[in-house]
């Protein structure tokens, strides 16, 4: 306790020296203000107060200054002050607001509050177009904090998350700031140069905090949380809420600000409550006090999302600016809960910037130099908002343990206390780790790795890896071998594959991967059912669904973005394959009705038949994908991709089959695939996925190499929707000529379900979806479908149920899909 105090001491008078002008904000009770407003009437300097009411001003310049203290539900206050040396310290105190309706005639055919907000509405799209193009700095910090975690969650440890957790196993398990400067012109251009980037606990992490990811404009008509919640001045807006005027004042310009009361027809819409304040006659925004909730957004574990903006008034260009920020948050889930806060400052804005063609690129956010290198001194000059003590001590303590926690005898301690087998690896596996030098050795379950099928009957799989990471961030550049060792009872065959692959950076995603060996694989390469589903499927009702064959391959891919947004990958295999038959007929549950089929997916009731002959050949394959429209952020250890909704996303492929014994089996296909994902605001998201292609000198292929499709006929319903037929048989129409496939489907989230009642207390999301498939040897298939997501009870919300009907050449099907997502 003596060392934390003489900390912030040392924290306090150093923040005292270094910035020029200091203080606290108060009420007249002397309770402290968190998160008021402070700038110089110029709008050069601006900060905001911290939690405790703290502020800091980095004014460097001897003279007099007309300071300016905002917080919504007070009074704001002017203050001139002359100073002459520095620091210079004032504190100041705010009076509450007095609201009244004496401004407002009260007309008793209309609530005047709707007058307001009709006016607001019809002058939305010209408010929003009066920024055309600025220059800011801008400033954020994260906080999340954790209270009373448990020690376990579903048998797991969960430690003390890095030495974020005290004794109460509570504590910040995030803490970071970034101190940037952005760049905006309408309609979409962005850019931000982050100049500081703080993560408390890893001298060189980057935060990931952004300017962009922090903007939420209210002036759209909806604002894009997970789903898309209706901003309370949409257009649409009066069909979502109800208003109340609750008073009226005047601002430090002498405008007139209507507090409106803002709540939802139907609580369970996609909607905020709370506060939104207008400026009279000009009908800008002044400030909001929105809350959302977890089940709006169908974020579960989310209970409340607290949205607080405060603007100014800019006389250059007739227009309340946003100058801050905040977003509180209350989070639980398995047993652990918490809170967070971000908070975001803009400041020194410049509404005539000097763009030229170069400003905007599709680069939209980049570092700079030793960005994550700034010592104590540079942050206590840029920082515009003072930490509180909590997080002062949070900085020192995790500075300190990480100096630790990243030394050599500490990690091998770690890993001497890890390492040890246990009892539960049986079931999930093993790890071997040597967490300082970066690598692991990691053998799968036997058990878990434990299936059944009619070719191999039962068997299992062991899967061993030796990683070696070569980047403190995991998954971004490594190599490792890997192999996987297969045995069936029934066939008592032993099948080993294995290979080489190494992820060079995180920045283009190159990736060489080379293997080899022996597996028993789908003939369906396209892999629709897991092995796991017909286990359940075999085991349960006598269906099995999944066809191999055996594959003697050694192969070698390659893929890299060339340049952004256009990603090239190629794959070279020589393969000999095997035609397998079934081995067992055992069943553990008779059905009299079913009864299980051959391995050869074109003649289910011949068990000697095989469904091509055994060959060798050659496969060349070369895929292209390009993103059209996409934006990047630049990090000085990765890249983060953004796609762009505006566009769709092509990929082109060509693949080659040659070399085979069998003549009859070489061919050439081309294909081509569309898909885009299109936000529609409140009426929910709107997606569609094309496929084509055509095969040339493809007469006697092997079944193999067909054009298979992503069919289902397990009745469980998984990966994306947008990709899968939900009914059809997993070999019923494959094809080694012309085919087509479509894939649409639209979620309308709460724009139907939420309008009626008792549904829409539920929650729950209407998805309609159609499917269709053309080859040119068959009649064509579609299927229509009608669903319910987001079923659940609470916060868990993992189904998704849907009706199917499907249709070819006037015979139709029906069935529910039952889905699982996580």
């Amino acid at each position: 306790m003596y060392r934390q105090f003489l900390l912030l001491s040392l924290f306090l008078f150093c923040n005292s020296v270094l910035a020029q002008l200091t203080g606290k904000v108060t009420d007249t009770t002397t309770k402290s203000l968190p998160y008021v407003n402070i700038y110089t009437e110029d709008g050069n300097f601006g900060t905001t107060s911290n939690e405790n009411g703290f502020y800091s001003l980095k004014i460097t310049t001897p003279g007099t200054y007309n300071l300016v203290f905002r917080y919504l539900g007070y009074k704001s206050l002017r203050k001139e002050i002359t100073i002459k040396e520095f620091p210079y310290e004032l504190d100041v105190q705010l009076v509450e607001e007095t609201t009244s309706l004496n401004e407002v005639t009260i007309n008793s055919s209309e609530n005047p509050a709707n007058i307001i907000i009709r006016k607001a509405i019809a002058t939305r799209e010209a408010n929003a177009a009066k920024v055309e193009q600025y220059t800011a700095d801008f400033y954020s910090r994260g906080l999340w904090k954790i209270e009373n975690a448990p020690e376990k969650i579903l048998g797991q440890e969960v430690g003390d998350l890095g030495g974020a957790l005290d004794s109460t196993r509570s504590g910040i398990v995030y803490l970071s700031e970034t101190v940037s400067e952005i760049s905006y012109r309408k309609p979409d251009d962005f850019k931000e140069r982050i100049i500081a980037s703080k993560v408390s606990g890893n001298d060189n992490g980057f935060s990931l905090n952004s300017a962009q990811e922090a903007y939420y404009s209210f002036y759209n008509n909806t604002i894009e949380i997970n789903s898309e919640i209706v901003s309370p001045i949409a257009d649409y807006a009066f069909n979502y809420y109800n208003y109340k005027l609750t008073g009226t004042f005047y601002d430090d310009n002498g405008r007139l600000i209507n507090k409106i009361k803002v709540t939802p027809k139907r609580p369970k819409d996609r909607i905020f409550s709370g506060y939104i304040y207008i400026v009279e006659d000009l009908w800008q925004i002044y400030g909001v006090e929105l809350e959302v909730t977890g089940q709006a957004i169908q974020v579960q574990p989310i209970e409340k999302l607290l949205f607080k903006q405060t603007y100014k008034y800019s006389e250059k260009n007739g227009f309340y600016i946003q100058i801050s920020q905040t977003v509180e948050f209350r989070f639980s889930m398995f047993g652990i809960s918490g809170n967070g806060l971000f908070t975001a400052v803009y400041s020194n804005y410049d509404f005539n910037p000097d763009f030229d063609r170069k400003t905007f690129t599709p680069e939209i956010l980049t570092f700079a130099k030793a960005a994550n290198k700034k010592d104590s001194t540079f942050w206590e000059k840029l920082r515009p908002v003072p930490l509180t003590g909590e997080e002062v001590n949070d900085y020192t303590r995790k500075d300190s343990i990480q100096k630790k926690r990243s030394s050599k005898k500490y990690l091998d301690s770690i890993d001497d206390r890890n390492n040890k087998f246990q009892i539960t690896n049986l079931l999930m596996g093993y790890t071997y780790s040597n967490t300082y030098e970066k690598s692991n050795f990691r053998i799968s379950s036997p058990l878990f790795g434990t299936h059944f099928n009619t070719v191999q009957g039962w068997n299992t799989a062991v899967d061993l890896t030796y990683r070696q990471n070569q980047s403190d961030i995991y998954n971004s550049k490594y190599w490792e071998f890997f192999s996987e060792i297969n045995y069936g009872l029934a066939d008592e065959r032993l099948r080993v594959k294995g290979g080489f692959e190494q992820k060079f950076n995180d920045f283009n995603q190159a990736k060489l991967r080379i293997s080899g060996g022996v597996e028993a694989t789908q003939i369906n390469n396209r892999q629709p059912i897991s092995r796991r589903i017909n286990d359940f499927t075999t085991i349960f009702f006598e269906r099995n669904y999944l066809k191999l064959y055996e594959r003697n391959f050694a192969e070698v891919n390659y893929r890299q973005e060339l340049l952004n947004g256009f990603t090239l990958s190629g794959n070279l295999a020589y393969e000999n394959r095997q035609p397998l038959t079934n081995h067992t007929n055992h069943v553990f549950i008779d059905n009299d009705d079913v009864s299980y089929t051959s391995n050869n997916p074109l003649q289910s009731e011949d068990f000697g038949s095989l469904p091509f002959q055994q060959h060798d050949i050659i496969k060349f394959q070369l895929l292209g994908q390009i993103n059209f429209g996409q934006k990047y952020m630049s990090y000085p250890d990765r890249k983060f991709i953004i796609e762009n909704e505006k566009y769709p996303k092509l990929i082109f492929g060509y693949e080659r089959g040659f070399a085979s014994d069998v003549k009859n089996y070489n061919f050439d296909q081309f294909k081509l695939m569309l898909s885009q994902e299109v936000n529609l605001g409140n009426k929910g998201n709107f997606g569609y996925n094309l496929h084509g292609g055509t095969f040339l000198n493809a007469d006697g292929i092997s079944l193999v190499d067909y054009q298979h499709f992503y069919g289902n006929q397990s009745r469980i319903g998984f990966g994306s929707y947008l990709n899968n037929f939900n009914l059809l048989p997993y070999y019923a129409l494959s094809t080694n000529d012309t085919y087509a496939e479509g894939h649409i489907e639209h979620n309308f989230q709460g724009w139907i379900l939420g309008k009626i009642p008792f549904l829409n207390k539920l929650n729950y999301n209407l998805i309609l979806g159609t499917h269709a498939l053309y080859t040119q040897e068959n009649k064509p298939y579609s299927e229509y479908s009608i669903g319910i997501d987001n079923l659940g009870f609470g916060k868990y919300r993992f189904l998704r149920l849907d009706y199917v009907i499907s249709n070819q050449d006037g015979n139709r099907d029906g069935a529910f899909i039952f889905g699982l997502k996580f």
